[in-house]
């Protein structure tokens, strides 16, 4: 009797380990948490600037800046950090990487103000364009904006423009805009203005580009998620004066697909087309906890933007690039599930999500789910079972808040008993994915976390 319970015990943790749930988050741009994104291409490799979440302290504190890189829009990647000085800082929502002046500019938001950048590659590494390269608690004279005010020059999220002639322009939070000096690091402060805009309150996170001679300015309206983007438009200058369709919410919570809160992100261009795209921060887990999404950008024949049609699907390889094919996993097993999180509203009460941790979502190339091991489980494993013994070249890992960094040993198997090391390291190392070269012949692959959080949004094997 007692054999009988205790196998029903062990097929009930079999279950409940390769049960596959609901994955509400569809296909995240990138795997891992970030907000406020920028994205562009630059010779041929998309680069996505972005505000690192994830880190569970709410807007007290940030991930460290990284720059996630792709050839294609479908497999995205970054090592170390782009702006050295500023790990450890709380670091939000850089601008796109603005080439002039031989040089290329980033404008991220530091400890609350936005400062000037400058590297000589948009890989980095940046540094600060003005002074001394450190930062302090409080802002520096290295700020873009400067002010004789003790709490400092107000303004975030900085949105860097340049228009044809080469003038440069600046958006930042609070529908304020500005002519920048051609050295990319100053303000010309007689030319500061401050857009009036069809719809009040507060706003952030904006938008510019320019498309057929038209100017766009897109800005953001409340948050969470309530978060939404309206627009203007100008034939004028990209300081005005603009005009507002009746149609000017472009992008807002969509209940049916379960989307809320579409907020601070980009539009984009694939150069030498007309094929524009906008990015987008979701709601997701609350807080700063958000992922981001992209959908395609479409016009109307005046040249008004037709509201965005939001999914979680993605949108797939914007460039052809040859890859290798990857083997399907037909099991997954792990040394332990973390408990569903049941994830609280802030301002809708339409909002009702729960999130689960299946070791399956490893395996689906969604970005969007993630394995991760129960709390208290200090010696987290996953298996991946690809049901037959075969030739196996590669391995990429894709941990939770790879930002932080991993230690982790890889082993392989023919029979699942007896293990065999192929790959890993037991130094902590920032970067996503984590590569292993292995050429074996195995039908099955254990990871085991060393160190770092216990957590995979996605493993491909190849």
């Amino acid at each position: 009797m007692m054999k009988i319970i205790f196998s029903c015990f062990l097929w009930t943790i079999v279950l409940s380990a390769t049960a596959q749930s609901e994955n509400p988050f569809g296909h995240a741009l990138v795997p891992d948490m970030i907000a406020d994104a920028s994205i562009q291409e630059i010779n041929g490799t998309f680069y996505c600037y972005a505000t690192t979440d994830g880190y569970d302290q709410g807007l007290k504190t940030s991930g460290p800046p990284v720059v996630w890189k792709s050839k294609d829009f479908v497999h995205w990647s970054f090592s170390g950090f782009y702006f050295p000085s500023a790990v450890g800082q709380k670091y939000w929502a850089p601008s796109k990487a603005v080439a002039a002046n031989g040089k290329y500019y980033i404008y991220p938001t530091v400890n609350g103000f936005m400062y000037p950048a400058v590297a000589s590659s948009p890989d980095g590494p940046f540094k600060l364009a003005k002074g001394v390269d450190t930062f302090s608690k409080t802002f520096t004279s290295a700020t873009l904006l400067q002010s004789r005010d003790p709490k400092g020059p107000a303004g975030i999220d900085a949105e860097i423009f340049i228009d044809d002639d080469g003038q440069p322009y600046v958006f930042w939070q609070r529908r304020f805009a500005a002519k920048l000096n051609r050295d990319m690091v100053s303000v010309d402060t007689a030319t500061v203005i401050q857009i009036s805009t069809k719809r009040q309150g507060y706003s952030e996170g904006p938008i510019f580009f320019k498309r057929k001679g038209i100017y766009y300015y897109l800005y953001t309206l409340g948050g969470d998620e309530k978060y939404q983007y309206a627009y203007g438009m100008s034939k004028t200058s990209p300081l005005g004066p603009f005009e507002f369709p009746e149609n000017d919410i472009i992008a807002t919570t969509n209940y049916e697909r379960q989307i809320f809160g579409p907020g601070h992100g980009c539009v984009f261009n694939v150069p030498g087309t007309d094929d524009y795209y906008f990015a987008y921060l979701e709601f997701g887990r609350r807080s700063t906890n958000r992922q981001t999404y992209v959908n395609k950008l479409q016009f109307n024949e005046d040249g008004t933007i037709r509201p965005v049609d939001l999914t979680m699907n993605g949108v797939g390889a914007l460039h052809p690039v040859p890859r290798e094919k990857r083997i399907p996993v037909v099991n997954a097993t792990a040394s332990g599930v973390r408990a569903d999180l049941n994830i609280k509203r802030n301002q809708d009460s339409l909002f009702k999500r729960t999130e689960s941790f299946s070791p399956q979502f490893a395996f689906d190339a969604a970005n969007g789910s993630r394995w991760m091991a129960a709390a208290e489980d200090s010696t987290a494993w996953i298996i991946a079972d690809v049901g037959k013994s075969q030739l196996i070249k590669r391995s990429d890992l894709y941990f939770v808040r790879p930002t932080a960094g991993h230690a982790y040993r890889l082993e392989y198997s023919v029979d699942g008993k007896a293990w065999k090391p192929c790959g890993g390291h037991q130094q902590v190392i920032v970067q996503s994915p984590h590569t292993d070269r292995l050429n074996i012949k195995a039908r099955y692959l254990r990871v085991k976390i060393l160190s770092g959080v216990r957590g995979i949004w996605e493993w491909h094997i190849y």
